[in-house]
């Protein structure tokens, strides 16, 4: 069996299943791992891209750009999905007005072209401590307030929607900076090319496919990680699942 998953979303879908294809290999599991990639991209913006049928996203399977230009319907009736995950743009997951009603209507159309797929939220992160974008930008002193507007709102939306699980990629984030555990971000607010996709992705494994990480050896990083930083890692994934 092959566990099918389609990520509609940006560059926070794009960092969080870069690898994920690779560490479930390495656990065992086979995975057909696709990313809608649009960046920056708000839930408003893929509702008018539904409507439109728009082929606007860049299609990304197994972590790998293709090439290939996709609408949301293509993506969906392409195969039968077991995991569908929405998110909304990073910048306006601060605010839960920005999620209705855009995030129902999508979810919907979701359970019409693929009723078998379950619906996941994927709750983005907050922005890197002191960094512009989150200090000028959105105005927060520290990255633990804008967290709990993020939080506040993802747990709105899963409840006004009804969806069937959240992955708490941003709660990850916040336990890896309580820990010391660096370098999560390459810039204000992307994860790191080697240690941040990594625990998203990892995250991600944990959370839909049962996936145990303790002898996981994916080792196929695009930047050094350290072993011990793993193993850090490792802990705090366990520590979140035991908490969901």
């Amino acid at each position: 069996m092959t566990c099918k998953i389609l990520a509609i979303g940006n560059s926070f879908s794009e960092d969080a299943t870069h690898y994920l294809h690779g560490i479930a290999k390495a656990g065992g599991v086979r995975t057909k791992v696709v990313n809608l990639m649009i960046g920056g991209c708000s839930l408003e913006t893929h509702y008018k891209h539904m409507n439109n049928d728009a082929r606007a996203y860049g299609l990304q399977f197994n972590g790998q750009d293709t090439g290939f230009h996709v609408s949301i319907c293509e993506a969906l009736q392409s195969d039968s999905w077991d995991y569908v995950t929405l998110q909304q743009a990073s910048h306006l997951s601060i605010n839960y007005d920005t999620f209705t009603p855009y995030l129902k209507r999508l979810s919907d159309y979701v359970a019409l072209h693929a009723p078998k797929a379950k619906r996941v939220l994927h709750q983005t992160w907050a922005y890197k401590n002191d960094s512009h974008r989150l200090c000028t930008e959105l105005g927060y002193t520290n990255h633990d307030e804008m967290f709990a507007d993020v939080k506040f709102s993802y747990e709105e939306a899963a409840d006004e929607v009804g969806f069937q699980q959240v992955i708490p990629s941003g709660k990850l984030v916040q336990e890896m900076v309580a820990a010391g555990i660096a370098p999560i971000y390459r810039d204000d607010f992307h994860l790191s090319l080697g240690l941040g996709r990594y625990a998203a992705a990892a995250l991600w494994y944990a959370c839909l496919m049962d996936g145990d990480l303790a002898d996981n050896d994916f080792c196929g990083f695009d930047e050094k990680v350290e072993g011990v930083v793993l193993g850090e890692v490792k802990r705090v994934i366990k520590y979140i699942i035991k908490g969901c």
